[in-house]
C-alpha cells in the first residue's frame, strides 16, 4: 500500500486563553490518514477542531505535541506545500486588486514564470465560473465570488493535494453544485481533495471517507461505506385518501401515523412510518383493502447526517458546555 498524503498520529493543541493564561485544549490525540486519490471529509460543530488541525497541517500552527506529515515530510514543510493548494475558510483578497492580478500573485509565489502564471490565472478562473469578472476589483464583488477567486488561486499551481476549509461558504445552490462538479472533476485528474464542511450532503455525495471531531476529539473515521449502515432503516409509505378507520387502526397496530396536509374534506395524504421490511407488505395490503391510494413507497437508509446527528450532536448533550476541560499544568504548550 502507499504512503499517505496526508498522515495525522496522536496530534494535540494547547492554546493559552484570557487573562490568566488559562491552557484550553483546541485539538487531542487526533490521528487519521488520507489516501491518494481519496476524497475526504472532516466535519465537526463549530468548535471541535478542524480549521485548528487544518492550520497545523498547511503550518500556520505549530502542534503542542504529535505528528502531521504531508506526502512523507514532517509540517511544516516547504517541499511537501509546494505540491498542495489552499483555500482558507475567510480567504483575504486584496481589496484593490483584481481577480486575475491576485491569483497570478498566488501563482507567482508558487514559483510559477510569469508567463505561466498568467495563462494559469485565466484558466483556473474560467474553471471556477469567475472570468467574467475577472478584471473588477475584488472590493466589489460579493461573497461568493470571492470564494471562487480564492478557490481559484488554490489551483492555479496545479497542486496535487488541494485543502478546503469550508469551499461552499457563502455560494448559492448553483455555485455549490459548480463547485461539488469540480470537486469530482478535479479528483478525476488525479487530485487528491481533503475539505471540511458543514453541508453534510455534500459529503455523503462526495466522499470516500470521513472523519469527525466532537470537543477536539475524532469520534468517527472511515470509509463512508463502511460507516453508514446500509440496510433498510425503515420505509415511509405515503397514502392519499386514507379512510380514517384505516388509520385508527394502523395507529392501533403500533405505526406511526403522519399527516402531510390538509383540505376542507379532512386529511388528504398521510405517511405510515414502518420498521422493519417484514411489516410493509401487511400495511400495503391494509391501505389496498381500504380502497386507500398507495402514493409513494420509499425505503429509508442511514445517512451521514443520521451518524453526525448521532456522534457529535446528541452524544455532547448533557456534557458541560463551553471550551474543552483546561490540560494539567504538566504537559507543555
Amino acid at each position: 500500500m502507499t504512503e499517505p498524503l496526508i498522515s495525522v498520529e496522536d496530534l494535540h493543541k494547547v492554546f493559552r486563553q484570557g487573562f490568566f493564561m488559562r491552557r484550553v485544549v483546541a485539538v487531542k490525540r487526533v490521528s487519521f490518514e488520507v489516501r491518494r486519490g481519496d476524497i475526504f471529509g472532516f466535519l465537526g460543530p463549530n468548535g471541535a477542531g478542524k480549521t485548528t488541525t487544518i492550520k497545523i497541517l498547511t503550518g500556520l500552527i505549530r502542534p503542542t505535541s504529535g505528528r502531521a506529515r504531508l506526502f512523507g515530510h514532517d509540517v511544516p514543510s516547504p517541499r511537501a506545500l509546494q505540491r498542495v493548494g489552499f483555500l482558507p475558510e475567510n480567504p483575504y483578497v486584496y481589496p484593490y486588486l483584481t481577480p486575475v492580478e491576485f491569483v497570478e500573485l498566488c501563482g507567482r509565489l508558487s514559483g510559477l514564470s510569469a508567463r505561466a502564471a498568467r495563462s494559469r490565472a485565466r484558466t483556473v478562473l474560467d474553471q471556477v465560473g469567475i472570468l467574467y469578472a475577472a478584471d473588477r476589483q475584488v472590493r466589489k464583488l460579493s461573497k461568493g465570488m470571492l470564494q471562487r477567486t480564492g478557490l481559484a488561486a488554490a489551483l492555479v499551481a496545479d497542486p496535487e493535494l488541494l485543502i478546503l476549509d469550508e469551499p461552499m461558504s457563502g455560494l448559492d445552490p448553483v455555485g455549490r453544485k459548480e463547485v461539488r462538479d469540480l470537486i469530482l472533476h478535479e479528483r478525476s485528474q488525479g487530485r487528491t481533495i481533503f475539505f471540511s464542511t458543514h453541508i453534510l450532503t455534500d459529503v455523503e455525495t462526495l466522499c470516500d471517507q470521513v472523519t469527525i471531531l466532537r470537543r477536539g476529539e475524532v469520534v468517527v473515521s472511515g470509509r463512508l461505506d463502511d460507516l453508514l449502515k446500509r440496510e433498510v432503516r425503515r420505509t415511509d409509505i405515503t397514502l392519499a385518501e386514507a379512510p380514517p378507520a384505516l388509520l385508527d387502526r394502523l395507529r392501533a397496530d403500533g405505526y406511526t401515523v403522519r399527516a402531510l396536509g390538509q383540505s376542507d374534506g379532512g386529511i388528504e395524504a398521510v405517511v405510515v412510518e414502518v420498521e422493519g421490511a417484514a411489516h410493509v407488505p401487511r400495511v400495503l395490503r391494509a391501505a389496498l383493502d381500504a380502497s386507500a391510494i398507495i402514493a409513494e413507497v420509499v425505503p429509508r437508509h442511514e445517512t451521514l447526517e443520521d451518524l453526525f446527528v448521532r456522534e457529535a450532536i446528541d452524544a455532547t448533550r448533557g456534557l458541560p458546555s463551553g471550551p474543552p476541560t483546561p490540560e494539567p499544568e504538566a504537559r507543555a504548550s
